[in-house]
């Protein structure tokens, strides 16, 4: 990769604008040319879990409610790609929207916390979508979702979204574009225009959308779905091209772009092996402290149950980092606020064990106990905390139980984290059947996963998935 030119300047639009034209060019030539036998072994086996991990969070979402109120009302013309766990075949567009809210409806997506967003989530809908309508082989699809998962962390890595910006629907489009691009066999330089397209069709939502539950936050994701597939029949049709369009809709429109991000180290830091897995229905930054919340359980609440342990605890205070102390609210409507508030996951986890999807939609007649302890939950920044990201997303949380008793209990990370307790494929596979309720579900999925590379045609396998459609409430772990 040739070096930037002397005296360029990154805060001239011109500038900008080609060196973002050349990392994406050298980036899509990199995707366009990535060859399967030379993808490390652990690179592999971290795809088939990210694989694994997208397929059961995706049948989880499809069972509830609101997925099946969405898919009531969307048309679904006939077609070969698949609605996972709707049994509904129907055109890859339609597919890869239905697919990406129901992946992201719970707030159970891996994510890669460099990106600072969901790689996956923004890229597979698209591709498996595309690869299962095209009848696509296994390697040339494990090629795509793996290039498809890369582009789109280095883009969440290159972008530094504006305050409010929330990143679903952004960033991550370009690996949408660069997967369907290799499916659809382009050369390097039309990938590269597909990735400079998609960059160029971001969503602009509003972090507080989220915060708000506003359901909305999960079409974002699935506008990147449909948006990644035009913009590759884009450049299939020869009619888009690479202008380094990243440098002014990432960069001045949403926040900064620091083009040379997007090609550090490629092909040998996999960005894919920095990701996170979620146990928790809840935005990771939820997480650590949910973790510390069972801890406190487990040592100091254990014998306790519903109105005890609200009784027993006084207050808690949870300190954390910059990206996470926003989440503070104690009032909710509705189940995606809940999942983007500190106060209800600490208090779930106090309550319940767990945070589960179902638990998010309670109201305070159902669940009291939940929306009582959740007031006594107070949020605040840590600045020293705040310097401790990107590599950790460190928590502290400090308890006053009965009696005055204080508990303080730290945490650098979440649990699932690729740098602090990462998940095996046992453990995943242990957390995605607690969520499914079907241990010999989820190892069919792996199955899936595993065996993808070398399917003569991914279709007929993809489709079967479309046909699990059974599942009570109870076999749900609390999805309703």
């Amino acid at each position: 990769m040739p070096p930037d030119p002397p005296g360029a300047d990154p805060h001239r639009p011109g500038d900008a604008k080609e060196a973002a034209r050349r990392h994406t060019a050298d980036l899509g030539c990199w995707a366009a040319r990535l060859s399967w036998s030379d993808v490390p072994d652990s690179v592999r086996e971290r795809l088939s879990l990210v694989l694994l991990d997208t397929l059961a969070v995706t049948l989880a979402g499809a069972r509830t409610e609101g997925q099946r109120r969405i898919r009531a009302a969307w048309p679904t013309p006939p077609g070969d790609a698949p609605v996972l766990g709707a049994g509904v075949l129907t055109q890859a567009d339609t597919a890869a929207y239905l697919n990406a809210t129901a992946l992201v409806c719970s707030e159970l997506d891996e994510g890669g916390k460099y990106a600072k967003g969901h790689p996956a989530g923004h890229a597979f809908p698209a591709i498996l979508a595309l690869a299962a309508s095209m009848g696509s082989p296994g390697e040339a699809t494990a090629r795509a979702l793996l290039a498809g998962y890369e582009v789109a962390a280095r883009f969440g890595r290159a972008t530094s979204l504006a305050p409010g910006v929330h990143p679903h629907g952004n960033w991550g489009v370009t690996g949408a574009a660069a997967g369907c691009a290799i499916l659809l066999g382009l050369p390097a330089s039309q990938v590269a225009a597909a990735v400079d397209t998609a960059a160029a069709l971001p969503v602009a939502g509003h972090f507080d959308s989220a915060l708000d539950g506003h359901r909305a936050r999960d079409a974002w994701m699935a506008a990147a779905a449909v948006n990644g597939l035009a913009a590759a029949r884009l450049a299939a049709a020869g009619v888009v091209r690479n202008t380094g369009t990243a440098a002014l809709s990432l960069g001045r429109l949403l926040g900064d772009f620091d083009a040379p991000v997007l090609t550090g180290a490629l092909g040998e830091d996999w960005q894919i092996e920095h990701n996170y897995f979620k146990r928790h229905a809840a935005c990771s930054y939820t997480h650590p402290a949910a973790d510390l919340a069972l801890e406190l359980r487990a040592r100091h609440l254990s014998t306790r149950t519903g109105a005890q342990v609200v009784d027993a605890v006084t207050e808690v205070r949870v300190d954390t980092h910059a990206l996470a102390a926003p989440l503070n609210r104690t009032r909710w409507d509705g189940g995606l606020a809940a999942m983007f508030s500190i106060p209800y996951t600490v208090a779930t986890a106090l309550l319940d064990g767990a945070v589960a999807p179902g638990t998010a939609d309670a109201t305070e007649a159902d669940r009291p106990d939940i929306h009582a302890l959740a007031r006594k939950v107070a949020v605040a920044e840590d600045p020293a905390l705040t310097a401790r990201l990107p590599r950790e997303r460190p928590t502290r949380l400090t308890a006053v139980l009965e009696g005055g008793r204080r508990v303080e209990l730290r945490a650098p990370g979440p649990v699932g984290d690729s740098d602090h307790h990462p998940f095996t494929p046992h453990s995943l596979a242990a957390v995605l059947a607690d969520l499914l309720g079907d241990g010999a579900l989820v190892d069919r999925l792996r199955r899936t996963a595993d065996d993808l590379p070398a399917a003569g045609d991914v279709g007929p396998p993809l489709r079967e998935l479309a046909r699990l459609t059974t599942g009570t409430a109870a076999a749900q772990g609390g999805i309703a």
